[in-house]
């Protein structure tokens, strides 16, 4: 029961997600003490996507190295289960919010730093975080997509998935603008 290197590479993933959302919630910055708090951000929403996400897949890696040849039917209909949850929540949520967070911050960035990530931040947020934040979660899920086959659901369901996402993502960060 060798460990392969992209099994390997998930829970380093997860790791370094895990770390950057506890130094980002260790920041003491006054739009974490509003409504909604870190939550109405959707660059920390994207975090803890990608981090269950590869939590997922680091107990679904677990999960076939204990189950592997054991003949039982049950462990193995639960394993795929998970393996079905693994693809569905990369398809739908890591993919393309994180994908989404990436490249519209950068747009932004490269357009008007000021407008997405104003220069007073970088008082509260250090360098690496922001990068962790808003740079690594491309090639990681980039890698994923490379070294681990998937099946994905049907663009029907999978486009349902994303739209019912982001307009609850919408209405609650619209809901939370007008009561301000």
């Amino acid at each position: 029961m060798a460990l392969v290197p992209c099994q390997v590479l998930r829970v380093a993933i997860l790791l370094s997600y895990c770390s950057i959302l506890c130094n980002y919630k260790a920041i003491e910055m006054p739009s974490h003490q509003t409504y909604g708090g870190s939550w109405k951000f959707l660059t920390f929403i994207d975090l803890v996507i990608q981090a269950v996400f590869f939590g997922i897949c680091v107990l679904t890696d677990l999960s076939t190295l204990l189950t592997r040849d054991s003949g039982n039917q049950e462990q193995e209909r639960q394993l795929k289960k998970l393996i079905s949850l693994r693809d569905w929540t990369l398809a739908v949520l890591a993919f393309p919010v994180g994908v989404f967070v990436v490249v519209v911050f950068w747009t932004i960035y490269a357009y008007d730093r000021e407008m997405i990530y104003p220069k007073l931040l970088d008082n509260f947020i250090p360098g690496w975080l922001n990068h962790g934040m808003h740079t690594t979660v491309l090639p990681f899920i980039l890698i994923e997509m490379r070294t681990s086959h998937h099946q994905y659901p049907s663009r029907s369901s999978g486009l349902a998935a994303i739209c019912t996402f982001s307009v609850a993502y919408i209405l609650w960060y619209g809901r939370r603008e007008g009561e301000a």
